[in-house]
């Protein structure tokens, strides 16, 4: 029987004043875990300091959170994954607890929910901005979680393994919720403490174009993970609009037999035809959304839960 293998990722960006500490955190609280720095185009000394705490240093040559997550969700092989931010705002000590929920309770994520330590934690706007966000994709999907930009997560191989990701930055961490919850995949939260910056590293997020990119993902994977509701309410919509120009012309027709306004008439006939294609497309697309989440569930499905213990033979079959 072998132990679960256990790897920290940690992307990293221009992060020389805190990937040192960062790496020496995680290197403490899980000696057996193998660390991972990816560096995306750092100009100052990132990857010099963190081969030199001790971590495998990788780069990234796309630029954006999204493009490394995604490089190192296909390099790495392990069977648990912890993904942090090389900033050290997010407590290394906190992962064996999350390590451990999640093999004992067969978890395939738990997010970091974060608890401020200090006032300079969060910038300006981002606690407003975190909170309107969770509740618009709690709306728009019917469940959430409590911190959907939290950076701080901890992942099984199935999750990982089967995770398409096409976000190109910081929304990537709403594609990954979306993900778990289109799946329905068993995922639980859990407090951890969230620290300011060390001196000398600086946030590289755009509180207000990385927000609209944010809004503009949630919409985005709404219109693809619910198609029927997204464009039968445009058809509905248009439905609408139709019927209050309609009636008019309804009644003066019963009145008069006679359509005074042929050209309204017109428009609200192109307005029910339009809904009408709304709402098809929609449904055809259901249906396809319906297939392509049957074969990813298909690649979570070929792949074992969590667990303390593997055989080497499981190991060797990639499970």
């Amino acid at each position: 029987m072998t132990e679960p293998t256990i790897a920290v990722l940690l992307p990293s960006y221009n992060e020389e004043a805190a990937i040192a500490q960062t790496v020496a955190g995680f290197r403490a609280a899980l000696p057996g875990a193998v660390v991972y720095v990816y560096d995306n185009n750092s100009t100052d000394r990132t990857i010099e300091v963190a081969r030199a705490a001790g971590a495998i240093v990788r780069r990234e040559r796309i630029q954006g959170k999204g493009a490394v997550v995604r490089r190192m969700f296909a390099d790495v092989d392990a069977d648990i994954y912890i993904m942090a931010d090389g900033d050290a705002t997010y407590d290394a000590a906190s992962a064996p607890r999350l390590v451990a929920q999640l093999i004992d309770e067969q978890f395939d994520m738990i997010v970091g929910s974060r608890i401020s330590q200090a006032q300079e934690s969060y910038r300006r706007g981002h606690r407003f901005g975190n909170a309107l966000l969770t509740g618009m994709l709690a709306r728009l999907f019917g469940r959430s979680f409590t911190d959907i930009l939290s950076g701080y997560r901890v992942f099984s191989r199935r999750f990982v393994k089967s995770f398409p990701s096409l976000s190109a930055g910081f929304e990537i961490e709403t594609e990954i919720s979306v993900h778990a919850l289109e799946l329905k995949m068993p995922c639980a939260e859990v407090e951890t403490p969230y620290f300011a910056r060390p001196e000398g590293s600086t946030s590289k997020l755009n509180t207000y174009g990385d927000g609209w990119r944010i809004l503009r993902t949630i919409m985005t994977l709404y219109r693809i993970e619910r198609p029927l509701l997204f464009f039968g309410a445009i058809g509905a919509l248009l439905g609408v609009v139709a019927c209050v120009l309609a009636v008019p012309l309804a009644i003066t027709y019963m009145q008069t037999h006679l359509v005074p306004r042929f050209p309204t008439a017109i428009l609200a006939t192109g307005l029910v035809i339009i809904a009408a294609l709304c709402f098809f497309t929609g449904l055809i697309l259901d249906t396809v959304v319906r297939g392509r989440r049957e074969v990813r569930r298909l690649a979570y499905l070929s792949h074992r839960a969590p667990s303390r213990e593997r055989t080497v033979g499981d190991w060797a079959a990639g499970a």
